[in-house]
């Protein structure tokens, strides 16, 4: 019996610690339910705060990166806008000092010359000394005829593109000793304006040749193809170096500012060992009048 009321009691001592124990646990849950409700209340707050403040980072930059994309798009149309009234410009002065030399300066070395040849009449001039002063005023001619015709070619004003790029390919052929084929496949006109800085580009691509390229062959292509007209100015020389080009030793920036100013752009493409391909596209747009047959 007295077995039976200690394992009674102990029942009871073990009952009430193991209720002592919960309802210390339940304070601890209870306590950490809250703190962690605080801290969920708290991260919260923390969260949202962030996202506003990213949202708000996030909006000053798209605005400064609009306002530098605007800025920088406008520079370029400036940019552009001056490359094409220099172009322009340039291309005026050289049309009204082409049109100078051969009006003005040519005419006046042919009456010289006709003066000279006039006073050999009476036979009382030194022969010697006439023909001299008739050789040089020769020369004169020739080479004011010569400067008129590669500042503008009235060939181009004249004829067009195609009878303009044979006329410099024969040209560039006579002066270097470089074989240029010279193959068209489109025999319209153009607008002015893309028909001269077509002209110039194959102008600049041949004075490179010349310069840099130590060709024996160069290929010279104009034809329409959907849409666009394609120049092609290809030759087998040395080729570019591995590295990228350097724009400005090659005058590509005018080509690029030419062929932008008519709408289209400049293509290179180079190995070394394997020549240069210069490749320009602009778009073919209204035909202008026809070529005079």
């Amino acid at each position: 019996m007295d077995l039976f009321r200690d394992h009674e009691a102990f029942i009871a001592v073990v009952a009430r610690l193991v209720e002592a124990q919960y309802q210390k646990a339940s304070a601890a849950q209870t306590q950490i339910n809250r703190r962690s409700g605080q801290l969920l209340e708290t991260s919260f707050l923390f969260a949202s705060a962030s996202v506003l403040l990213a949202l708000v980072f996030a909006a000053i930059t798209v605005r400064m990166a609009s306002q530098l994309v605007r800025g920088m798009e406008f520079q370029t149309a400036e940019l552009g806008r001056v490359s094409f009234h220099m172009l322009e410009d340039q291309e005026a002065a050289a049309r009204r000092f082409s049109h100078e030399l051969h009006d003005e300066l040519g005419q006046s070395l042919t009456a010289v010359k006709t003066n000279l040849t006039a006073l050999d009449a009476n036979g009382q001039v030194n022969r010697t000394r006439l023909e001299d002063c008739l050789r040089l005023v020769d020369e004169a001619i020739g080479n004011v005829r010569q400067m008129s015709q590669l500042l503008r070619p009235t060939i181009l004003d004249d004829f067009g593109l195609e009878a303009g790029l044979r006329w410099l390919c024969e040209g560039f052929a006579t002066r270097t000793g470089i074989e240029v084929k010279c193959d068209s496949r489109f025999a319209g006109r153009l607008p002015d304006e893309t028909e001269t800085h077509l002209f110039r580009i194959a102008q600049e691509a041949l004075t490179n040749v010349a310069r840099h390229a130590g060709a024996k062959h160069v290929r010279v292509e104009l034809e329409q193809c959907p849409g666009e007209i394609r120049l092609t100015i290809a030759d087998d020389g040395r080729g570019l170096a591995p590295a990228p080009p350097n724009p400005r030793g090659l005058g590509l920036i005018g080509m690029r500012a030419r062929a932008r100013s008519a709408g289209g752009d400049v293509a290179v493409r180079s190995q070394p060992g394997e020549g240069v391909a210069i490749e320009v596209r602009v778009p073919l747009g209204q035909l202008a009048r026809p070529t005079p047959g």
